[in-house]
Parts: C-alpha cells; sequence; structure tokens
C-alpha cells in the first residue's frame, strides 16, 4: 500500500516534469523529455512486479533471479541520487538566485555555474510555473518511493532459495479493532499531533518567508521550536513507558534470522545517523555562537530531545522486533 502511494506520486511528478521539459523542446535535447517518460515506464512496471511477487520465495534459476533483483535494487538507488541530486541542485540554484543580483546572476551563467541548465531557458507561461514548481514539490514522493522498492527488492534478493521452518515460526495475525478504547484514544491523539504539526509548519514557512520584520520570525521561531520541544518529549516519555512495558512482558525473545527484521534495524540505525548528525552540528554551532538569546536556547533544547527521542524510540522498536507474538 505505501509503494503504491508513494508509485502515484511519482508518476505524476513525471507528469509534471514531462510538461515542463516539453515547454523547451527547442533548447533541450531530447533525452530530457524521454527521461521522466521511461521512469514512469519503470515505476509501473515495478510496482506491478512488487505487488504481484513481493511474498514469492523462488527456488529456480536462482542465479538468474539474484541478477535480476540487484539490478532493480541498483537501478533504484542510481534513481534516489538522481532525484537528491536534482533537488539538490535546484535548492541551490534558487538560493544564489534569490541572493545576488540580476547581473551578478547572468555572469555565473555565462561562465558556466549553469552550463546546459534548463533554467537557462525562459519559464514566463504560467502553466510552465505550475509544471515546474509542482515537479520539484513532489520530489521527495519519488525519494521515498526508490528507497521503499530498494528495501522490498532487497528483501526479495535474501529470501531467494530460502527455507522456511514453519514450525518454529508463528504467524500472527494482526486483528484491528478500531473502535477500542486505547486504540482509539491513540490514533486521536496522533491525528491531533499531525494537524497541529501541518498547522504550525504552514504558519511558520509563511512568516519566515513572506515576513520582514524580524520580530515576526522570531515569534515564528519561538512557536515553532515550542512545538517541537512539546512533541520530542512526549514521543521520548511514550517510547520510555514502552521500554518499561516490555520488561514486564513474559514473551521470549526471537533470535531466528529475518531478512525482513535484519534491513528494518539497519535501515532505522542508518536513518538516525543523519539526524544524530544534524542535531551534533547544530549543538556545536550554538555552543560556538556569541548571541546566547531564547532562541539559541530553544534551538540547543531542540536538538538534544531529538538525540534522545531517536534513542528512545529505536530501542523501543527494536526491542519489539524481536518479541515472539503471543
Amino acid at each position: 500500500g505505501g509503494l503504491i502511494l508513494f508509485a502515484i506520486f511519482s508518476l505524476v511528478m513525471d507528469v509534471f516534469k514531462i510538461g515542463y521539459y516539453s515547454s523547451f523542446y527547442s533548447c533541450l535535447s531530447a533525452i530530457k523529455i524521454i527521461y521522466p517518460i521511461v521512469q514512469a515506464i519503470f515505476v509501473v512496471v515495478q510496482t506491478y512486479f512488487l505487488w504481484v511477487s513481493a511474498k514469492d520465495c523462488i527456488h529456480v534459476h536462482l542465479n538468474v533471479t539474484r541478477c535480476g533483483l540487484m539490478l532493480t535494487l541498483t537501478t533504484n538507488l542510481a534513481v534516489w541520487m538522481s532525484a537528491v541530486t536534482d533537488e539538490s541542485v535546484h535548492k541551490a540554484h534558487s538560493k544564489l538566485k534569490k541572493n545576488t543580483t540580476e547581473e551578478i546572476f547572468r555572469w555565473l551563467l555565462r561562465v558556466g555555474m549553469r552550463s546546459s541548465s534548463v533554467e537557462e531557458c525562459n519559464c514566463n507561461s504560467q502553466i510552465c510555473q505550475i509544471f515546474k514548481n509542482g515537479y520539484f514539490w513532489l520530489y521527495p514522493f519519488n525519494i521515498e518511493y526508490s528507497l521503499f522498492a530498494s528495501a522490498m527488492v532487497y528483501v526479495m534478493w535474501k529470501n531467494v532459495g530460502r527455507f522456511i521452518d514453519h514450525h518454529s515460526h508463528h504467524i500472527q495475525r494482526l486483528k484491528f479493532r478500531l473502535f477500542r478504547r486505547t486504540f482509539f484514544v491513540g490514533i486521536m491523539l496522533g491525528l491531533i499531533i499531525l494537524v497541529s504539526g501541518l498547522g504550525v509548519l504552514i504558519l511558520y514557512e509563511v512568516q519566515v518567508n513572506a515576513s520582514t520584520e524580524s520580530s515576526k520570525k522570531s515569534q515564528a521561531l519561538t512557536m515553532y521550536y515550542i512545538f517541537n520541544i512539546v512533541c520530542l518529549s512526549l514521543m521520548s516519555l511514550v517510547c520510555i513507558s514502552g521500554s518499561v512495558i516490555y520488561r514486564f512482558d513474559k514473551r521470549d525473545m526471537d533470535r531466528h534470522k529475518n531478512p525482513t527484521r535484519t534491513l528494518d534495524v539497519a535501515l532505522l540505525m542508518g536513518a538516525a545517523l543523519g539526524q544524530y548528525a544534524i542535531s551534533y552540528y547544530s549543538i556545536v554551532a550554538i555552543v560556538a555562537s556569541t548571541p546566547r538569546d531564547t532562541i539559541s536556547a530553544l534551538n540547543l533544547t531542540y536538538a538534544l530531545l531529538m538525540i534522545a527521542q531517536h534513542t528512545f524510540q529505536n530501542i523501543f522498536i527494536i526491542e519489539g522486533l524481536h518479541r515472539q507474538p503471543p
């Protein structure tokens, strides 16, 4: 389900990209227009393949199957790196254009900092601007699709030729009872936090980008940090409570080999390393900076809580992944 959701948004992104590049067919190479078409075909074929074959455990033509799956995996990673690079270059160009005068920007363009870029073509029409803004806003979905598909293909590759002892592995069917009291309260609190977070993010973006007054920007930063500090504190307490509850659980730990769980743990820890690095550099920058105001104090608290929350959350999730079914 998650794969299909990201695939749909990736296809919409490809449509926007095709429309944007088609506006400049006279000053672009044909490969620029062909690439999103081929990528859309790849997304459709791969999504169908994973939907039909994700649960298969293949025991024939093992080497050919492993080769094909690894080729698919590396293709997804290449698409992911391409999307990340394009998004980063676009943000760098936007920042450069915003912080330089038109004369300096044209000079940088002439000396080759933006050689053979799509941005050299003029995009004056309204529909062109819609296509341009649309596909850059949809880049994160394409990035997540590539990572999602890579993870699923990796698990399939690990499962090629694998034999499962059905007597030692109990299959637990999850039964969701939506209106059971505890589940319902948790879902409602989560939705409230989600909607509140979106509201705070929109207000923050509007105040910081649209307003020129420093006081309004400071208010927006204060609101943003306070909201995140409250959320991180609640999440840390919930994860600690979950780990404490595990101590009273009588179930045994599952020590069997499980490619899916191993990948989950690796991705979980790998993703946390990026946030740890961001928080670490934020702490160093705040401590080394001269002005010690309220914003700096809130930023420092936010960075410390981010490290604590990711640590407690990872411990809670990894312990839960290794629990035997009831």
